[in-house]
């Protein structure tokens, strides 16, 4: 290793390669030769890689931790509301779910960005007023048009999180979207690990008290757990926020190792799907499984699309994503006609609006990615900028049929 080094000291790809093939064996090497070699550059440099240790994740400043645990609160009180005041859960849940989602995180951002009091009032009454339209909105459980407000306002109340997200940028501007969505994978996998801890530290808990004759899993689970859990996407927003590198690598070698997977997964169920004789324009239950198969799909292959640049990926990731936008072109394809077919035999619904609508825009908004991503396979040069361009474009056209199925369609079909 010594005369390797020694040898090649000017040579600074073959020191590079030398180094990642035995990083101990190099480092042992190199500090034995550091004195007789210690007035050349080539030396002096890899002696300050070599010594340099990266800083501790931070864990933010006092201040800052005060406020998130505040705003942490206030999602918690938003989740324990029916038990301080007695309201049926039933019904309170479904239609609040997008202020104990967004709240906090919404009130995290506007300070974050220190936005102006114009913008911050504005996002607030957004934000009242979605609460009263949805609190208001008449229907029962079997309501399709109040179903379908409680699955949409969320979808709204998130693009206005990728607002806000950005500074209060308007949609139409794409640079920022891809990093919106790279922090929902990276949300993803943050929380997924809070998550995963605050059950190993609540069975801890529950148990030690439990050795000692004192039962406490009932009272923990309703009022300490369930406010560890609402605070968690905070809190790892937070740590995502002050430790931007913390899981840089990550997210990206999730994306990798998923995409390949889930094209499996994909043409084994087209195929299973096949030989089974399925009847997606008569089934409607199994209709609507599909249409939940491939929304979960399409946001693999955002989370994919927007993780390639972190991830240095090749020809062959581009590939390999490629292949699964097109094999998604084929389930939308299937559930985009069987919609159709069904709105032609038996007349338009809520439901069926709903679904048409949102299979038109993945089926287009996928279309555009496939040829996008052709187009950067079949160049020498990759242009992550364009595939980044190609999906944000989309989002504002997403928030707006969000809020036209919320809002409007209940109103079109008289609340039934």
């Amino acid at each position: 290793m010594k005369d390797k080094i020694i040898e090649h000291l000017n040579d600074a790809a073959f020191l590079e390669d030398l180094y990642r093939s035995d990083r101990q064996a190099f480092r042992v090497a190199f500090y034995e030769l550091c004195d007789s070699n210690a007035d050349r550059t080539e030396a002096r440099f890899w002696h300050h890689r070599l010594s340099y240790r990266p800083t501790a994740p931070e864990i933010g400043k006092r201040i800052s931790w005060f406020f998130v645990l505040s705003a942490a609160l206030i999602t918690g009180f938003l989740v324990k509301l029916p038990a301080f005041f007695g309201l049926d859960e039933e019904r309170y849940y479904p239609r609040n779910i997008s202020f104990i989602l967004f709240t906090a995180l919404l009130i995290y951002f506007v300070r974050k960005h220190v936005l102006s009091v114009r913008t911050s009032v504005g996002i607030a009454s957004i934000l009242l007023v979605g609460v009263l339209f949805i609190n208001w909105l008449p229907g029962t459980d079997e309501s399709n048009t109040l179903m379908l407000s409680c699955i949409h306002l969320p979808l709204f109340f998130w693009a206005l999180l990728g607002f806000v997200f950005t500074g209060a940028q308007p949609l139409a501007v794409w640079q920022q979207q891809p990093a919106f969505l790279r922090y929902n994978g990276d949300l993803i996998v943050m929380t997924s690990l809070l998550t995963s801890a605050v059950g190993v530290l609540s069975g801890v808990t529950i148990g030690l008290f439990s050795l000692i004759g004192i039962e406490i899993g009932e009272f923990y689970a309703q009022w300490i757990l369930v406010l560890e859990l609402s605070a968690c996407p905070l809190v790892a927003t937070y740590i995502l926020d002050t430790n931007p590198n913390l899981i840089n690598k990550v997210s990206p070698i999730i994306a990798r190792i998923f995409s390949p997977l889930v094209l499996v997964t994909l043409v084994g169920y087209l195929i299973g799907f096949t030989l089974a004789s399925k009847d997606p324009f008569n089934d409607r239950e199994f209709l609507l499984l599909f249409n939940i198969l491939l929304i979960g799909v399409l946001a693999i292959v955002f989370f994919s699309l927007v993780e390639l640049p972190r991830a240095a990926a090749g020809k062959g990731a581009l590939l390999i994503t490629l292949l699964l936008s097109v094999v998604t072109i084929v389930v939308n394809s299937i559930a985009l006609l069987a919609i159709l077919y069904r709105i032609a035999s038996w007349g338009f619904t809520p439901n069926r609006i709903a679904v048409m609508g949102a299979n038109l825009l993945f089926f287009s908004h996928l279309v555009l990615i496939a040829m996008q991503l052709f187009k950067q396979y079949r160049q020498q040069a990759v242009e992550y900028s364009a595939i980044e361009r190609t999906i944000a474009v989309f989002l504002p056209l997403y928030a707006g049929w969000a809020f036209f199925v919320a809002v409007v369609l209940p109103f079109i079909f008289s609340f039934s």
